[in-house]
C-alpha cells in the first residue's frame, strides 16, 4: 500500500476546510493509505475518518529552528516510509519538510495561492472583482499534482442527512422533541473586520426567542471573555444555552450541530464546522466575500448576508483596519433583517424535511 503523508498546521478555519478534500480523496483511492500531520490540539477534529486515513498531532514548537524540520522528516520517514508528500500550507517549517522529503526520492506536492489575483480582488480601488479559486479547489490541485486527482465523494462527517450521538452533548441540552426548533449562533469572529456588533447579536436573539415557538438557541464561542458573554445571554434568556461554557470538545460539538436547523454565523470556523455536519448556515460578511474562496461546504450563497458596498472586500481575512473607520459593512446589517434572514432558512429547512417524509412514504 502507498502511503502518503500529508502536512496541515496553519488557520484552524483552514485545516476545517481540508476534511472534505481529504476524505474524499481516502474514499476514492482505497489503496493508498494517507497520514494527516497536523496540530495536537485537532487531532479530535476528524471524526469518523475513512479507515485508511491516520491523524497524527505534532507540536512544531518542538521543531523549531533550521533542524527541526529535519528532525521532523526523519521521524516521519522512519515511521511510514512514505511514497509521496502533499504540503497544504507551504510555510517555512513545511517547506523545509517537502524539501527534504524531495532530496529524499520522495515525490512531493504543495498548493498554490492566488497572490495576484488576490492583491486585484482586495485592492481599495479598481478591484476585479472575480471569484478567486477556492480553498478547497486549491487542495484538491495538490492532490492533482501529486498523482491523486479528487472526485467529491465525502457527504458529510455523518453521511448524507445524517446526525451525530445525541448523548454526547447531553451535559448542555436534553435530546431534541418533536416540533422543538433548534438555532446556533456563533457571534464571533477572529478579526474585527468579521464581527457583527455583539449589542446587535444580543438583539437577533432577542428577535428569535419572541417570534418562534418551542425554539433553543445555542450560543457558541471559545475564550474566556467569550465564554462569559455567552453565560450572561443564557442567563438573561431562558430559552438560549452556552455549550461554550461546558467545553465539550470537537465530538460533541460536532455532534450538537448536526441536530441544529440553523447556525447563524460570521465568515468564520463555526461556519465550516457547521458546513460538514450538513447545517444549512446564514453568514454574514463583512470586509470579506465570498469570492475570497472560503465559502461554506455545499451553503447555499442566497442565505449570505452582506452589504454591496464598493470598498468590498478590502482583505480576504478581515484582519485590516476598515478604510472607512466605522466597519459600516457590518454595523449597518439591521438585526431585524438578520432575524428575518434566519426564519427564511428555517422555513426552507421545514420544507425540505416535509418532503423528504413524503418521499419516504
Amino acid at each position: 500500500m502507498d502511503r502518503v503523508i500529508v502536512f496541515k498546521f496553519r488557520e484552524f478555519t483552514d485545516v476545517v476546510m481540508t476534511i472534505p478534500v481529504l476524505y474524499s480523496a481516502c474514499l476514492g483511492h482505497r489503496s493508498h493509505e494517507f497520514v494527516l500531520v497536523t496540530r495536537e490540539s485537532l487531532v479530535d477534529l476528524f471524526v469518523n475518518p475513512p479507515a485508511n486515513l491516520k491523524v497524527i498531532g505534532v507540536n512544531l514548537n518542538n521543531y523549531r529552528g533550521i533542524g527541526g524540520p529535519i528532525r521532523l522528516w526523519r521521524e516521519l520517514r522512519q515511521a511510514y516510509n512514505p511514497s509521496g508528500v502533499i504540503d497544504l500550507d507551504v510555510d517555512m517549517a513545511t517547506r523545509l519538510v517537502t524539501l527534504c522529503a524531495r532530496m529524499s526520492g520522495v515525490k512531493t506536492s504543495t498548493v498554490t495561492h492566488p497572490h495576484r489575483h488576490a492583491r486585484q480582488l482586495t485592492r481599495p480601488m479598481n478591484k476585479v472583482m472575480l471569484p478567486l479559486v477556492s480553498a478547497r479547489a486549491r487542495y484538491r490541485e495538490a492532490f492533482f499534482r501529486a498523482g491523486l486527482p479528487v472526485q467529491e465523494r465525502f457527504e458529510g462527517l455523518y453521511g448524507r442527512g445524517g446526525r451525530g450521538n445525541s448523548s454526547l452533548f447531553s451535559a448542555v441540552s436534553d435530546a431534541r422533541c418533536p416540533g422543538d426548533v433548534w438555532i446556533g449562533i456563533a457571534p464571533f469572529a477572529k478579526h474585527r473586520g468579521k464581527s457583527y456588533p455583539l449589542e446587535l447579536v444580543e438583539e437577533v436573539v432577542a428577535i428569535l426567542g419572541r417570534e418562534i415557538a418551542d425554539v433553543k438557541v445555542f450560543l457558541f464561542g471559545g475564550g474566556d471573555d467569550e465564554c462569559q458573554i455567552l453565560a450572561g445571554w443564557a442567563q438573561m434568556y431562558g430559552f438560549a444555552v452556552s455549550p461554550a461554557v461546558a467545553r465539550m470538545g470537537f465530538p460533541a460539538e460536532l455532534s450538537l450541530l448536526s441536530h441544529i436547523d440553523v447556525m447563524l454565523t460570521m465568515d468564520s470556523a463555526n461556519m465550516h464546522l457547521a458546513s460538514l455536519v450538513g447545517t444549512k448556515c446564514v453568514t454574514m460578511w463583512g470586509a470579506t466575500h465570498p469570492y475570497c474562496g472560503y465559502k461554506g461546504w455545499h451553503q447555499d450563497e442566497s442565505l449570505n448576508l452582506s452589504l454591496p458596498m464598493p470598498c468590498r472586500p478590502c482583505s480576504l481575512y478581515g484582519d485590516k483596519q476598515c478604510h472607512r473607520g466605522d466597519y459600516h459593512c457590518l454595523t449597518a446589517i439591521k438585526p431585524r433583517v438578520v432575524a428575518d434572514r434566519v426564519k427564511l432558512a428555517l422555513d426552507d429547512v421545514k420544507m425540505k424535511k416535509t418532503n423528504f417524509q413524503g418521499n419516504q412514504k
